[in-house]
């Protein structure tokens, strides 16, 4: 909570002044009753027509200043919660987007998701209450009892002697909301990740006919949301009625001890009269102090979630006094073991060494181990043993921004995002309309793109789905390798592509001669046999190291992935 809510820090002059014009205008609310005892006991009487009017101007004027100053705190109120609800997504994203990887596969993603929606929601829901309610509710709770003392203390007492037990029940009822709103988040994380799954696979579920599948697996877990949201609200929602049975069984009281003390001139009829009034402000302010409490259960379950990925230690640093490399390659990797989860070895004792402008395969079965190994490269992860050098220096010694620049990269299940076909390709960098042109051209995606429409200006749906496969693929390759980064890393980015096109693009990179030291990973060998250098792995380990007619001759899974290609993937 701490951590949240010190984003109000900077507003703290513009609440200060929306608490201050909110109080005056509760106060003003407050002695609306006053004038109107006084005019019941003393200007009536007196039958002055000019008193009347006075009078009646004054409870106008009261009424004004507290119509107005309630206006504009609120507004000042909505000002301050919009901007803090901005700047706090705007750093929850930005702390998402930084996350270490581990990190990331640990909240997930569809946590990640309602945590800077939902979450952020309820924190600033309760932000803009707080600033409406928060200081007139307590102002009309407390001048209202002091004013009720003043004017018949019985009747006050009577009315005090219940708000103990109202305080108690709504506190008790807001512990517990905490863990139940905590419940339902969790809840909407689960459902959350079904949906992106089933979006982001919709064709598969067309194509295969498991709508029902999915709308079973959906309602598993619709029921649960739904379950720990109606627990939730069947417990919140007793406050409300609670605390309007003990505040009407308290009205019930005070009338009847006031009609006594009346017909025995113990009171009066107009101090009853401006008693009741004070009552009900005093139960509006005790509502809305309910109210309050049922959102911060809300604030405190999302603040609590939110604070957990603002606070997340960043793993990934770099070490100042990371070794150098013993040779000048771009890259070298000795003795490498890396493990996910620190029981079994991911890679095991993995080494490579790599000039500037080489090309480099690796190659491998489902699971073998060779995206991991781009991860390591990338430093999304660091290594359990073993060390990797690069540009002749640990690459612990550096951080993931100082990598970025030397590295083009094509993932497989890359992204598209709804923009013109050049920003998609840009993406953010200052590239010329030329070097986009180039990057087109050697991901043989120009003819393609020249025949959209409005060609680099064309815009793309999210994802890219207006392309095909093998269009979407060529447009991450060109922005991989837009700029000509020393490094390019194309990890399974040509699964999609045709023979003739894989064979185009990999004649086009090496044209590009020493300009550009390529990574291929694939598991066509069709991909990776014109490479300097191949790594093939299995289970995580090298069973295989060297060019493509030195793994046919001497390692016999690489030939047996080879072998079983002949049908067009050897001798294209």
């Amino acid at each position: 909570m701490k951590r949240v809510f010190s984003y109000l820090f900077p507003f703290r002059y513009r609440m200060a002044a929306g608490f201050l014009i909110k109080v005056l205008g509760t106060v003003a609310e407050l002695l609306l009753p006053v004038v109107l005892t006084h005019i019941l006991k003393t200007v009536v009487a007196s039958e002055d027509i000019t008193q009347v009017l006075l009078w009646g101007t004054l409870m106008l004027v009261f009424a004004i200043i507290a119509c107005a100053f309630n206006i504009i705190a609120n507004r000042m109120a909505a000002t301050v919660g919009q901007r803090f609800s901005e700047a706090l997504r705007r750093d929850l994203f930005y702390r998402t987007l930084t996350l270490d990887t581990r990190q990331t596969d640990a909240f997930t993603i569809p946590s990640l998701e309602s945590r800077i929606t939902t979450d952020t929601y309820h924190v600033h829901n309760f932000v803009m209450m707080i600033q409406r309610m928060g200081v007139r509710a307590p102002i009309l709770l407390l001048g209202g009892v002091v004013i009720t003392l003043l004017m018949d203390a019985t009747l006050a007492l009577v009315m005090i002697a219940v708000m103990p037990i109202i305080f108690i029940t709504v506190y008790a009822l807001s512990r517990l909301g905490v863990r139940l709103y905590g419940r339902v988040q969790t809840s909407v994380d689960g459902l959350v990740r079904i949906l992106r799954e089933d979006y982001g696979g919709m064709r598969v579920i067309k194509a295969l006919s498991k709508e029902n599948h999915e709308k079973e697996r959906f309602e598993i877990a619709n029921q649960q949301l739904s379950k720990n949201e109606q627990t939730a609200s069947f417990i919140m929602s007793g406050t409300h009625p609670v605390m309007t049975l003990l505040m009407n069984c308290g009205i019930a009281a005070v009338t009847a001890l006031a009609a006594i003390r009346v017909a025995k001139n113990s009171s009066d009829a107009e101090t009853v009269v401006a008693f009741m009034q004070y009552f009900t402000l005093i139960s509006m302010a005790l509502m809305a102090v309910s109210r309050m409490f049922v959102m911060f259960s809300k604030c405190s379950a999302s603040a609590r979630r939110i604070s957990e990925v603002l606070a997340a230690p960043y793993e990934i640093l770099p070490d100042a006094e990371g070794e150098n490399g013993k040779t000048d390659d771009f890259i070298t990797v000795e003795n490498l073991t890396f493990s996910y989860a620190g029981r079994k070895n991911d890679l095991e004792n993995i080494n490579i060494s790599l000039p500037y402008g080489v090309s480099f395969g690796i190659i491998g079965g489902t699971g073998s181990g060779k995206s991991t190994l781009i991860k390591l490269l990338l430093r999304f992860y660091d290594a359990t043993e073993g060390e990797i050098f690069f540009r002749g220096k640990s690459i612990r010694s550096y951080t993931r921004e100082e990598i970025a620049p030397f590295v083009g990269v094509a993932h497989q299940k890359d992204f598209l995002y709804a923009d013109t076909v050049f920003e998609n390709v840009c993406f953010g960098r200052d590239l010329t309309k030329d070097d986009v042109e180039a990057a087109l051209r050697i991901a043989q995606a120009a003819d393609f793109v020249h025949a959209l429409p409005e060609g680099l200006d064309t815009r793309l749906s999210t994802g890219g789905t207006n392309l095909s496969g093998g269009q979407r693929q060529r447009l991450l390759i060109a922005r991989a390798v837009a700029g000509i980064p020393p490094l390019l890393i194309l990890d399974d980015a040509s699964s999609a592509l045709d023979y003739k096109t894989d064979a185009a693009l990999r004649a086009a990179l090496r044209e590009l001669g020493d300009a550009m030291t390529t990574i291929t990973v694939a598991q066509r060998v069709s991909s990776v046999m014109s490479c300097d250098k191949i790594l093939v792995l299995d289970d995580g380990r090298a069973v295989g190291y060297g060019t493509h007619a030195e793994l046919m001759e001497n390692c016999p899974i690489y030939r047996e992935i080879s072998d079983s290609q002949m049908g067009g993937a050897l001798f294209e």
